[in-house]
C-alpha cells in the first residue's frame, strides 16, 4: 500500500459531528481505522466486512479463536446482537457504559466471521468514550472492534503519534481524539451462565469473585 493513513483530530468531550460523519463515512465504505476508546485505541470496521477482520487478524496476528468485539453505543443495541439472559441482564446494565467486554452467544445478525468458532460468542462493550460513542452512533450499526494490542507489546497503543508510526500504512484512517485509556478492558464471560473473568484490566471486577 505505502499510503500512510489520514489522521483526523477530533475533540474528545465534544466530537464535532462534521468530522465524525467523515470516519463514519470511512468505516461504512470499508475502510479500517485506529479510533480511541475508554480503555486504549482499537482497531474497527463495519460488521459486513470480511476483509477488515482479515486485516485486522493480521495487524494483530491473531488466530480463529480469537472474540471480536462489537462496539454498541447504547444497551438496547447490545440485545439485538448478543443474547442477555435475565441474570446477566442487571450486572450488564450497570456496568454500562464502561471498560469492560461482555462476551456472550450470539444472535443472527452476527457475522459468522466474527464468532468463536465453537462457542458461538463474541464480545460486546459500550465505551465511556464520547468519541467512540458518537462514531458507533453515526454508523448507525455496531462497530466489529479489536484493541490495537500489537503482536510482542506489553501494552496497547494509546496515542495517534505511536499508531501511525506502527501501523499507518495497514489503516485507512487514525482519530486522534485525547489521550484514551491505557489499560484495556476487564473481560467478563457470561457464555457458561455464571459469569467469569477472563481478564482483569481497567473494569473493577470485585463484585465478580
Amino acid at each position: 500500500m505505502g499510503m500512510k493513513a489520514n489522521t483526523l483530530t477530533i475533540h474528545p468531550v465534544d466530537p464535532q459531528p462534521r468530522l465524525i460523519r467523515q470516519a463514519a463515512e470511512v468505516i461504512r465504505n470499508g475502510g479500517l481505522v485506529a479510533y480511541p476508546t475508554d480503555s486504549c485505541y482499537a482497531l474497527g470496521c463495519s460488521l459486513e466486512n470480511r476483509e477488515g477482520i482479515e486485516r485486522i487478524a493480521r495487524i494483530r496476528s491473531l488466530d480463529s479463536k480469537h472474540h471480536f468485539t462489537l462496539m454498541c453505543d447504547e444497551f438496547a443495541q447490545l440485545g439485538q446482537f448478543v443474547i442477555i439472559d435475565n441474570s446477566a441482564f442487571r450486572t450488564i446494565k450497570s456496568l454500562t457504559p464502561g471498560p469492560y467486554t461482555f462476551i456472550m452467544k450470539a444472535t443472527k445478525e452476527v457475522p459468522r466471521k466474527m464468532m468463536h468458532p465453537k462457542k458461538n460468542s463474541v464480545g460486546a462493550r459500550i465505551p465511556e468514550n464520547p468519541t467512540a460513542l458518537s462514531l458507533v452512533r453515526e454508523v448507525g450499526e455496531p462497530i466489529l472492534s479489536s484493541t490495537l494490542l500489537l503482536p510482542g507489546h506489553e501494552n496497547p497503543l494509546t496515542n495517534a503519534e505511536e499508531v501511525a508510526q506502527a501501523i499507518g500504512n495497514d489503516v485507512d484512517l487514525i482519530i486522534d481524539s485525547g489521550t484514551p485509556g491505557v489499560t484495556p478492558t476487564s473481560v467478563i464471560d457470561f457464555t457458561e451462565g455464571a459469569p467469569i473473568v477472563r481478564r482483569e484490566g481497567a473494569g473493577d471486577v470485585s463484585r465478580f469473585d
